[in-house]
Parts: C-alpha cells; sequence; structure tokens
C-alpha cells in the first residue's frame, strides 16, 4: 500500500489509541508503517507537524459537517451542543485534550472558531464579545477534559491518603460532592452544568453590551 499523509494519520491516530501522546513518536510510528523514521518527512516535517494533524483527524470525526443554529434556535443551546461535541471528540481518545492543547495552527479548530464567533456575530454580539465567549467556552471544554483525562491516584497513593482528615478539614467541599453525585448523576450532568454557568453568564453580559 502507497504511503501517504492520510495513512500516516490514521496510523498515528491508531498509535495514540494504543499508547497514549507519550508514545506517538516517529520511531514507532515508522515501524508500525514499514519504513523509515526520516521517510515521514516527506509528508509531515516535524513532531509538531504530526500533532496537529492528529489533532485535525480527531476533530474531523465528530466535526466533519458543521453548519451554524436555525433561525428559531438560540445562539447559547447552539453553542453548548458545540461544546459537547468538542468534548465527545476529546475523550474518544486517550489524551485527547493534550493533543488538542499541544497543536499548533489546527486548521479544523479555527474552523470550529470561526463557525462560532460568526455564529455569534450574526446573532447581534459584538466581534470582540463573540471572540471572548468563544475562546472561554473551548478552553474550557478543553480544560475540563484535560482534568477528566488525567491519571488517577495510584493505589499507593490511596492508601496513603488519609479522607477523615481531609474530610474533617473541607467538610463543605466534601458534602458538596457527595450531594452532587447523588444516584444517577455522573461527570457528564457536572460538564453542562459547568458549561451553562459559563455561556448564561457570557450571554447576559453580552445582552448589557448590546
Amino acid at each position: 500500500m502507497a504511503l501517504d499523509r492520510q495513512r500516516i494519520v490514521a496510523e498515528a491516530v491508531a498509535l495514540l489509541d494504543a499508547e497514549g501522546l507519550d508514545g506517538v513518536t516517529t520511531r514507532k510510528l515508522a515501524a508500525r508503517l514499514g519504513v523509515q523514521s526520516p521517510t515521514l518527512y516527506w509528508h509531515l516535517p516535524n513532531k509538531a507537524a504530526l500533532v496537529t494533524a492528529i489533532a485535525d483527524a480527531i476533530l474531523d470525526q465528530q466535526f466533519g459537517d458543521m453548519s451554524p443554529p436555525e433561525p428559531d434556535q438560540h445562539w447559547q443551546d447552539w453553542l453548548s451542543g458545540l461544546a459537547e461535541r468538542l468534548r465527545r471528540a476529546l475523550l474518544a481518545h486517550p489524551d485527547g485534550a493534550r493533543v488538542i492543547s499541544a497543536s499548533q495552527l489546527s486548521l479544523k479548530m479555527a474552523a470550529i472558531s470561526e463557525l462560532a464567533m460568526s455564529t455569534l456575530v450574526a446573532r447581534g454580539i459584538p466581534l470582540r464579545q463573540a471572540r471572548v465567549i468563544v475562546l472561554t467556552v473551548e478552553r474550557f471544554t478543553v480544560g475540563h477534559v484535560l482534568e477528566e483525562q488525567a491519571p488517577r491516584p495510584d493505589a499507593d497513593a490511596l492508601q496513603h491518603f488519609d479522607m477523615a482528615t481531609f474530610a474533617q478539614q473541607h467538610p463543605t467541599a466534601v458534602a458538596a460532592i457527595a450531594e452532587y453525585f447523588r444516584p444517577g448523576r455522573t461527570v457528564d450532568d457536572l460538564f453542562r452544568d459547568c458549561l451553562d454557568v459559563v455561556i448564561e453568564g457570557a450571554a447576559v453580559k453580552a445582552r448589557t453590551i448590546s
């Protein structure tokens, strides 16, 4: 099979899924493709270009088709849906949020931002405010997933963690966590609730400005 950029990126995504971002090296990728590492540089000049290509591939799986909201759809609901799609795209792969954070000049991320900002401007939100809203939503989403995908405490750390003392020193925080995560509520609900706070606050400020 001929080696082209599409095949290289597809194999790089498979390597990401198998070993995480730290395992994505040109040496390992070349071995999976049955070529020498320098061969890859004809298609992707360096590791940064490879990571950006992986980012675009990850995003394209959720954003192959993008469209503005329907005329009767509130921009807040549409933007919330966009953020949920972004989160799904990142969670679909190990270290997905790290890949997006490390990417440089991702054309797919730029297209998502362009659509979101132009949508808000079309709804009467000043350009500067539209940019701030979109960047805030995007960065909140990526940051949230970074935390979701961060390594969990290992067994040794948990064994030496004094939960009773922690609860005594942070009673409100512990009670709030226990109250929030009552049966049936998940981290998906937490993401949506936090996202609602971000977007609703932005909407209030936008109405004040306009």
